[in-house]
């Protein structure tokens, strides 16, 4: 008897799951990863399928390995959602989309407390600009600096050499010039391949870009990864807002921000298992020429109204927090 009701609860559960995804609105959740469907970024991103069928949305995941065309198919509509990095999606929200601001966020202490910050209910004028809404932030790590030749370990050392360059993102573009060094045109997908062929002296990206996009091939023997944070990388999901319903954003958003440890982990895993001695570690008195170099593009960039000054305050603000002996603490000004 007690086989009977078991089966009975079963087909009765697996019957509401099945009326619940019938009855779901089928929306496009289009996700850049540059290995594609097989990649850990779609990986990690398709388990939101679940969570969206509770709220009423059954999402068609479609991964995509060229991030233009992803924020394209976005932007015209083809895609109802979509996961992109947040130098694609400033187009979309230049206040996240200024969270990579160059030496904006120096650790991930201070990461964890903006992306915490801008999870809450207060925040969420913030995360909608126009018709989109950005509905949840994901970290993706500290972007460093691949070298192809270990001795280009200071500012003016890089004049004259060739950087493999988002030429999308005109923060890049601004810093490459700043130093005086060579833009040569990337792009997410083939950044690598030029670094690694030896077509550029010099490129940047995350850690967890080390091992599947190859780069130790272009460190080879003389290269290494300088170990300083210039700025740090997030992954970004954008809806067009009039698509979902109002309380869908902010249900991403704190669910995204509750899986937090889980992408730190894959980050912090992915840096630990680069070897120690590719690493270059610069001293106090190069930190501190990166330092006024990055706060000096970043002023630029303010001025020239591709970061945000809001979102500028606030980095500046939780900065403070954390090392109120800043020389920039003092006047609190970005």
């Amino acid at each position: 008897m007690n086989a009977l009701v078991s089966r009975a609860v079963l087909i009765a559960a697996l019957l509401m799951l099945a009326m619940g995804i019938q009855a779901a609105e089928k929306r496009k959740f289009c996700i850049f990863d540059p290995l594609g469907a097989t990649g850990p970024i779609f990986n990690l991103t398709k388990q939101t399928k679940v969570k969206a069928l509770g709220w009423g949305y059954d999402l068609d995941m479609l991964a995509f390995t060229d991030e233009k065309v992803a924020a394209d198919d976005f932007k015209v509509g083809q895609c109802d959602a979509a996961l992109l990095t947040d130098i694609r999606a400033r187009e979309f929200n230049s206040f996240t989309g200024t969270l990579v601001a160059v030496g904006a966020i120096p650790g991930y202490g201070e990461l964890e407390t903006i992306l915490k910050t801008l999870t809450s209910k207060k925040a969420a004028p913030l995360m909608r600009e126009g018709k989109y809404e950005v509905a949840g932030i994901a970290p993706a790590g500290a972007i460093y600096i691949f070298l192809r030749d270990r001795t280009i370990d200071r500012v003016e050392k890089i004049q004259g050499k060739k950087i493999a360059t988002l030429d999308y993102d005109p923060a890049a573009v601004t810093m490459v010039r700043h130093v005086g060094a060579s833009v040569v045109s990337a792009t997410a997908s083939s950044f690598a391949g030029k670094f690694n062929n030896g077509s550029v002296d010099v490129a940047y990206a995350p850690a967890v870009a080390y091992t599947p996009l190859e780069l130790y091939k272009g460190i080879g023997p003389d290269g290494g990864i300088v170990n300083y944070n210039f700025a740090q990388m997030t992954f970004q999901v954008v809806l067009h807002a009039d698509r979902f319903k109002p309380e869908f954003g902010q249900k991403m958003r704190e669910y995204y921000h509750g899986r937090y440890g889980e992408f730190m982990e894959i980050i912090k895993q992915a840096e630990a298992e680069i070897p120690e001695t590719t690493w270059v570690r610069p001293s106090i008195d190069v930190t501190d020429g990166f330092d006024k170099m990055l706060k000096d593009v970043r002023i630029s960039l303010r001025d020239e109204g591709v970061y945000s000054k809001k979102a500028l305050k606030l980095m500046l603000k939780v900065r403070c927090k954390s090392d109120p002996t800043k020389a920039e603490c003092v006047d609190g000004r970005e």
